[in-house]
């Protein structure tokens, strides 16, 4: 049997997600059925559209421009600010759902994924009718619609899920390309951006089809090698397999763009520790321990510095990480507002790995960081500690147990 792979895409959503959450806390409005989008705060800063609902959509609405354009085209438009947590906790619940049907996953992006299907097609049957069967699932499980691409090829089953939303199910093989695919526009081929489309258009490449016939060399010369991929993607070439195992990690971090500017040094500290939190629990996720720490600021004005340090001795406990974090962060801030923060780890071992002791254990009492001198390594008592909590976290979800310090304000 040839390789069948099933590209799943969440139609809008953080829209979706965040509309099911308002439903669910009392809302009479469903975000998905009228004019809406997620993003940023207009009145405090210049934020983007993440997410669009389709009635948005009909008035020209497109994912990626400024809200301030948005407005413009529709005045009464209702906009939702992002809940990045939800969508992570969402995000987590689906890809739970889809390993229970196929082993085979390799998760992309928070909302989309690949499934490997020729491993499980004797049980499930024939692509098409099975793909339909787990789209109707998913919207009787968590109440929010899924696009399904099918193909043979990676590139192409993402090609088909994108075709027309939502809700539905697309094949894609090779044979169907000229038919499906050649007569698109050649800026709805994967990989190719805005940048790459204007080089298109002076070179008279306007579809597709137009693409996948032009001189492999000719698309060398003007985009290098990008030129060739879309090349190769326009005529269904991809020979990349769905990846089950992640590469090996050789760094893990997050940030986030916060909603209103941090002006104080307080407010800085209880994002880092949300940070920490997550950071150091992708840590313990993959049994690993951290080398090195470091904090990055991106300022109001979109300049961003960053700091790093190397550890006495490799962690994964949350307070370690956070205090560490604060530390690099008082080095840096200069009292700008700060629009985004974000703390990354390197220096990976395996937690089973012998590493070097530290004489000094980690200080108790208040969350404000502690002087450079101070800086704390893992403790028995903190790492069962952190063990503890994530086993509550995953039986009981992770917004089960929540530090005092991170819950919202009034």
């Amino acid at each position: 049997m040839e390789q069948i792979i099933f590209h799943i895409d969440v139609n809008s959503a953080y829209l979706s997600w965040s509309a099911l959450k308002n439903l669910a806390d009392g809302s009479a409005v469903d975000l998905r059925e009228i004019p809406s989008i997620i993003g940023g705060d207009m009145k405090k800063r210049h934020g983007v559209v993440l997410a669009k609902s389709i009635p948005a959509k009909a008035f020209g609405v497109t994912t990626g421009e400024p809200i301030v354009n948005a407005f413009r085209k529709c005045p009464h438009l209702i906009l939702e600010s992002p809940d990045q947590r939800l969508y992570h906790k969402r995000s987590a619940e689906l890809m739970e759902f889809l390993l229970d049907i196929c082993p085979d996953i390799e998760q992309v992006s928070v909302d989309e994924c690949y499934m490997n299907y020729t491993t499980v097609a004797k049980r499930y049957g024939e692509p098409v009718s099975a793909a339909t069967k787990i789209r109707d699932r998913i919207y009787e499980t968590f109440g929010y619609t899924v696009n399904i691409g099918i193909s043979d090829r990676k590139v192409l089953a993402k090609m088909a899920s994108d075709f027309k939303k939502p809700n539905l199910v697309h094949t894609l093989f090779h044979d169907e390309i000229q038919e499906k695919m050649w007569g698109l526009p050649v800026s709805s081929l994967f990989m190719c951006g805005h940048s790459s489309v204007e080089v298109l258009r002076k070179l008279e490449i306007l579809t597709i089809g137009d693409l996948a016939c032009a001189d492999k060399d000719i698309l060398s010369a003007h985009l290098k090698s990008h030129g060739v991929t879309l090349w190769e993607y326009a005529n269904g070439i991809d020979d990349s397999t769905v990846l089950t195992e992640a590469p090996e990690v050789k760094g893990i971090g997050n940030s986030v763009t916060l909603r209103e500017d941090a002006c104080t040094k307080e407010d800085a500290y209880r994002a880092l520790l949300s940070l920490a939190e997550s950071v150091a629990g992708r840590l313990r996720k993959s049994d690993q321990l951290a080398g090195m720490v470091s904090t990055e600021i991106k300022y109001h004005t979109f300049r961003s510095v960053s700091h790093q340090t190397t550890l006495q001795t490799p962690t994964c406990t949350t307070d370690t990480i956070y205090r560490t974090a604060c530390l690099l962060f008082d080095e840096l801030w200069d009292g700008v507002p700060i629009r985004l923060l974000g703390i990354r780890t390197s220096k990976l071992v395996s937690k089973d790995e012998p590493v070097q002791l530290s004489l000094f254990d980690l200080p108790s009492g208040t969350e404000t960081p502690p002087s450079p001198q101070q800086v704390p390594v893992s403790s028995a008592k903190q790492q069962k500690l952190d063990q503890a909590l994530d086993a509550i976290r995953k039986k009981y979800g992770a917004d089960s147990v929540v530090r005092g310090s991170l819950l919202p304000t009034k």
